[in-house]
């Protein structure tokens, strides 16, 4: 598994290509445009900086008793062993490999033949996923898995279009997969054994702890809590309960948490949160919360305010 071609190039995206690049795979990103290359170049740009400098921080970490919870744990796979040393290896392997084997391109047929895993790392819009598997179907080998990264819906929406249902299934990657490392790896009643032991194998190579799912579920594991958690919020925030500010600080302070719903989805972005309320019925409903919700949102996207990687989204990051 060692040629990897991520399909799209969103915050997820990027990130799931930069940390298989910094266990040493060739990755490309498919892009369908080149506007879509000017929005990606700057992310590889700026996680890769982030990956290294949460390494070169990591040297600091050792022989502190909460260094075995702050570590960037996708980078590290073996703390207790850990010397400034080894850290120095790997940020100069880290350097190397987060430039060498990292590249862009827009053909399609040039770069899905001959892939060994293929990541689908696209928004939810169910249209345009399906579209992208009945334009990648005839390209793929025989050997090359198919995976997912969709945050809410299933592989069994899918497979009749990928051309290879046996070989696809879902892997589901928590954001800043460098530090928050899971991979929940989750197949359709069509997925095959070896398919899927095969993508457990891989989580492990890039530095993911493989969560295994026995069947499918929507928003998988971590989403199938973290949802209705944003979801509450911005009914809050739609039925003029309060403002995202102060909602956020109210749970800040109240669970000691580090950041609240809105910063979350900042980081999220709201075009995800976006097409994820798009998804549910109740959005048609003049009047409806969902539906609130969807003009709150809608104005801020067309204002360009998507969160962090455009430089503001509920909080401003460009100060």
């Amino acid at each position: 598994m060692k040629k990897v071609v991520v399909v799209g190039g969103g915050v997820l995206g990027t990130q799931i290509g930069l940390i298989a690049a910094y266990w040493g795979n060739d990755v490309t990103f498919w892009l369908r445009s080149e506007g879509s290359i000017g929005r990606t170049e700057p992310k590889i740009k700026r996680y890769s900086a982030l990956m290294l400098e949460d390494l070169k921080k990591a040297k600091a970490l050792i022989g502190n008793p909460m260094g075995a919870y702050l570590y960037p744990h996708g980078m590290i796979k073996d703390w207790a062993s850990i010397t400034p040393e080894k850290i120095d290896e790997l940020i100069a392997q880290g350097e190397a490999n987060l430039t060498n084997n990292v590249h862009i391109s827009l053909d399609m047929a040039a770069v899905i033949p001959g892939a060994d895993i293929i990541v689908e790392s696209m928004s939810e819009n169910v249209e345009a996923k399906k579209a992208v598997y009945e334009k990648m179907r005839d390209l793929i080998d025989e050997h090359t898995i198919l995976v997912t990264n969709s945050s809410t819906l299933l592989p069994s929406m899918f497979e009749k279009y990928t051309g290879c249902p046996e070989r696809y299934l879902a892997m589901h990657f928590a954001n800043t997969i460098w530090k928050n490392n899971t991979a929940e790896i989750m197949g359709h009643p069509g997925t095959s054994e070896e398919a899927y032991n095969k993508i457990v194998e891989f989580a492990g190579e890039i530095g993911m702890v493989p969560l295994c799912l026995h069947k499918e579920q929507p928003g998988y594991i971590l989403n199938s809590m973290l949802v209705p958690f944003l979801n509450a919020a911005q009914a809050l925030w739609a039925n003029e309960v309060a403002d995202p500010k102060t909602i956020d600080k109210t749970w800040e302070i109240g669970t000691s948490a580090p950041a609240g719903p809105f910063k979350i989805l900042d980081i999220v972005g709201l075009e995800t949160a976006y097409n994820i309320n798009l998804m549910n019925p109740k959005t048609k409903e003049e009047g409806s919360v969902n539906y609130k919700i969807d003009k709150l949102l809608k104005e801020k996207i067309d204002k360009g305010e998507t969160g962090v990687n455009a430089g503001k989204g509920f909080y401003d990051y460009k100060k």
